[in-house]
């Protein structure tokens, strides 16, 4: 026997519809390439986003064709990620960080039909457009009196010109909701990068669980501000969270320094924030120094990598800053964990907690994962247990866009396919999931396992370093051994010998790494994550003391 209820298809176009009848009036600010504050609201994001549709429309693009972005967060790439997928498209955000030779290999491995990119973008869109023949319309993101007129890039236009010409009143094409919505590519470390291919169903289902309370907690009443990028795994999923929601959104375009982030949080009241741990760092290190402190900031996410405990300290103790950190990948929509206190945490100690919000968090319904051994065994969650993380659910990828690296699954004796992390992780008897390292990053030490990550955690906790990362190096005896590279903070000293005193009491005394390198800079990926694959090739030529 079925269920005798109303069936309707869990469609992108669903979320601003609903936003537009029923968050109207709430705001949408956001700092544009040009450099001033933009106003509007949900109701002038879903007329534009109509128009959009039209726009594309207009080109005869087909069901499905890949319509992508080159942007920054704001409103117009905001309308793109409604229009497009809403009219039944395929929504493609691209990192503008990557390589061009990557870019171009990108869109023709995609095959967009059109590009939109902020004026930003321009050199890099003049230097790969004749490499990207699927491209038939090139869009630049601006008013029509802002287009340059000599740009080399064949039938370019501009964005406002383009839907300016295109009518408002258009009827949101209902299909099936396990339709291609979005697509993200990894960040390509090793060989090409691979597509996660979002649905309709996924991305809704995604923007339902991460506005529960136990997760991002997101209502009307809060000012979000997403720091972290539109164009990677679609800022974590706050733009169709916010339409569900209505809270306020605030972009801060392509500002991202210390000094723009903190007065853009101040003039609009924020009071939630989502970013990576490099961009806070940018923002503590402006803070502190001047003795700034926050008006409306309430809450921070924190996900994309680790977040060191000194982050954490220094949000909550000094700034009243309850972090949130969150842990997940792009093949993950990209919400897997979320670290929040369960009722029973709440009696223990500042310390007691503290240890709890170190960790990943718990995971979010709709995603279901383990850790295993070696054989392929799930191991128990008792917190010291470490092994693979595998995870499965509606928003996890089951394959990578035209079958790029095969099937990706590993399948359990029910059949069920979990994804492999490519983390190490335990989980502890609540549920709490903490990752100890990446898998090709764990240092295999006289037969025991050290992680990179607390190795880092307490380099961060020290005054004088700004970024640390550790990686281990070939020993004879001990198969490896750990050092830890180090990025001083500016007019701040440390000596070898006082940061490897540092570690006494606060690690065993055979996980102390073995040196220190201070470095001027940590190779970084596209997405904000350390290279330690660059970090190992720039030390190719050292030798750990003594051998």
């Amino acid at each position: 026997m079925l269920g005798l209820m109303q069936s309707q298809p869990l469609l992108i176009s669903s979320l601003i519809e609903f936003a537009e009848r029923h968050h109207g009036d709430a705001e949408i600010v956001s700092r544009r390439v040009e450099g001033d504050i933009h106003r509007y609201t949900y109701r002038d994001l879903a007329q534009r986003s109509r128009q959009l549709a039209n726009a594309l429309d207009g080109l005869k693009l087909g069901f499905s064709d890949r319509v992508a972005s080159l942007a920054w967060n704001g409103y117009r790439h905001m309308e793109m990620y409604f229009g497009v997928s809403g009219s039944g498209r395929v929504l493609h955000t691209i990192n503008p960080r990557l390589h061009p030779e990557q870019i171009a290999w990108i869109v023709n491995h995609a095959e967009d039909q059109v590009l939109c990119f902020d004026m930003t973008f321009l050199p890099l869109v003049q230097a790969v457009h004749a490499k990207c023949p699927t491209v038939r319309q090139w869009v630049a993101l601006c008013d029509a009196d802002k287009l340059p007129a000599d740009t080399g890039i064949p039938g370019l236009v501009s964005y406002e010109a383009w839907i300016g010409a295109s009518s408002a009143d258009y009827a949101w094409p209902e299909f099936d909701e396990n339709s291609a919505s979005s697509m993200c590519y990894t960040s390509g470390t090793t060989g090409n990068p691979k597509a996660a291919l979002y649905s309709h169903r996924s991305t809704t289902l995604h923007a339902y669980a991460a506005a529960l309370p136990d997760v991002m907690c997101l209502s009307a009443r809060d000012a979000v501000l997403p720091v972290v990028p539109m164009f990677h795994v679609n800022a974590w999923g706050i733009p169709y969270s916010a339409a569900l929601t209505g809270c306020k959104l605030v972009f801060p375009g392509p500002a991202l320094d210390g000094k723009s982030v903190y007065e853009l949080i101040e003039a609009e009241k924020v009071t939630y924030a989502a970013g990576v741990p490099t961009v806070w760092q940018m923002l503590l290190g402006h803070m502190g120094p001047s003795g700034l402190k926050f008006s409306s900031l309430k809450r921070t996410v924190i996900g994309g990598s680790a977040c060191p405990p000194a982050m954490i300290t220094a949000f909550q103790e000094q700034y009243g800053v309850e972090v949130l950190h969150a842990w997940g990948m792009t093949e993950m929509s990209p919400l897997g964990t979320l670290c929040t206190l369960k009722n029973k945490h709440l009696a223990l100690s500042k310390d007691e907690q503290m240890k709890i919000r170190q960790k990943q968090g718990r995971s979010i319904y709709g995603v279901d994962m383990k850790i295993v051994g070696g054989d392929g065994n799930e191991l128990a969650w008792d917190g010291k247990t470490y092994g693979d993380l595998l995870v499965r659910g509606p928003w996890v990828v089951q394959a990578y866009y035209k079958g790029e690296g095969g099937d990706p699954l590993v399948r359990d004796a029910q059949g069920r396919g979990w994804f492999p992390t490519g983390d190490v992780a335990t989980i502890d008897a609540d549920g709490f999931m903490q990752i100890t390292d990446r898998s090709k990053d764990v240092i295999k030490s006289g037969g025991e396992w050290i992680s990179s990550i607390d190795i880092e955690n307490i380099a961060m906790a020290h005054p004088a370093v700004a970024m640390a990362a550790c990686v281990g190096m070939p020993h004879p005896k001990w198969d490896e051994r750990p050092i830890v590279c180090v990025v001083k903070r500016p007019g701040a000293e440390v000596t070898r010998e006082q940061l490897l005193a540092f570690y006494e009491g606060k690690t065993a005394k055979w996980q102390i790494p073995d040196d220190v390198v201070f470095v001027e800079a940590i190779p970084l990926g596209a997405t904000g994550k350390m290279l330690k694959t660059k970090l190992r090739e720039q030390l190719k030529d050292y030798r750990l003391p003594g051998l």
